[in-house]
């Protein structure tokens, strides 16, 4: 009778193996075919794509909403005037000519003449600079102000969190036009300082707020309760992983606000108490043309007119970037 071979497996060994060597085989075929696709496909045609993220939706989204595109094409053109207001209107917003006073559109003057004789159309174009620059930077200011406020608030919470809240429910109870009356009647500089500042002591309670509510629910994220459990530092944590996820907001409420604090200092210029003259603002210009509205109506209609189309377009812009960073209105 033969004796059995060493080297021959048994029958169940044979199964065995067969069944370890296709596992081999088809973990082998997975690592290919991973290799495969971080590699760009069979044939190495290119990189793999990359995950999609908040901002870059963001974006594809704002490049296909019309608003977004006419409102960015009106405020490149505003930015455009106010930076080089000579490029299309070449003559000097202050040169006047009594003789010309009220008078209506003529050649080379379109928007006609002011009670001081000056052109209209150059004043209007001009008085850009200052609208802008006062929105702009008054925006920027309350945005930072607010956000590290609010931001910090949210963060560490409990005392500091207690305080800045009865800060902003005092400024809350301020009426911005009564606070512009009082505070900025006794400032006798003609700049656009005083006014910017008085906008952002009163402007950044708002951001806070909302700062404060977006980094507190950042905070109750998963992946923060993961980096804090891994040792990563306040600032860390703050800057790295909280900061970009609650931002949005933020630069939402602060697009939207741009045109409001344009409109407000117009109101302000308006009653006496915001820009001065020799400066050259939108709302001067309806001052001065408010008590001859029906003998020359021109004077008002050009300067409002600017007025409201450059609001309507920073809020019209608002609310497309509020579109495209809110994941719930996709």
């Amino acid at each position: 009778m033969p004796e059995p071979q060493d080297n021959v497996p048994s029958g169940r060994d044979a199964i065995s193996g067969a069944g370890l060597g296709g596992a081999a085989d088809l973990a082998g075929s997975e690592a290919t075919s991973l290799e495969t696709v971080a590699e760009g496909g069979p044939e190495g045609r290119g990189p793999a794509a990359k995950p999609r993220s908040l901002w870059s939706d963001a974006w594809r989204d704002l490049r296909r909403n019309p608003v977004f595109i006419i409102s960015g094409l009106v405020i490149l053109f505003l930015v455009f005037i106010a930076i080089w207001p000579s490029s299309i209107a070449p003559g000097n917003p202050l040169s006047c000519d009594l003789s010309n006073a009220q008078k209506g559109s003529t050649p080379g003057h379109p928007f006609g003449f002011d009670n001081q004789g000056c052109d209209v159309y150059t004043r209007t174009v001009h008085g850009a600079r200052a609208s802008v620059e006062v929105g702009v930077c008054a925006t920027i200011g309350v945005a930072l102000l607010g956000s590290v406020l609010g931001g910090l608030a949210g963060f560490f919470g409990g005392f500091w969190d207690a305080i800045l809240s009865r800060i902003t429910d005092i400024f809350f109870a301020i009426p911005v036009v009564l606070g512009g009356l009082v505070l900025l009647s006794v400032v006798t500089s003609a700049t656009v300082w005083p006014v910017i500042g008085f906008i952002v002591l009163l402007g950044w309670p708002q951001v806070s707020r909302i700062a404060r509510g977006s980094v507190i629910t950042a905070k109750q994220n998963d992946y923060v309760q993961a980096a804090r459990a891994l040792g990563s530092s306040n600032s860390r944590m703050l800057l790295r992983h909280i900061a970009p996820n609650a931002v949005s907001p933020v630069i939402v409420v602060s697009t939207i606000a741009l045109g409001t604090y344009i409109a407000l200092e117009a109101t302000l210029s308006f009653l006496g108490v915001g820009l001065k003259p020799p400066t050259v603002s939108w709302g001067i210009m309806i001052s001065e043309a408010s008590a001859n509205v029906r003998n020359a109506p021109h004077m008002l209609l050009w300067p409002a007119g600017a007025l409201a189309i450059t609001v309507l377009a920073f809020i019209m812009l608002g609310d497309a970037v509020r579109d495209a960073l809110d994941p719930k209105l996709r």
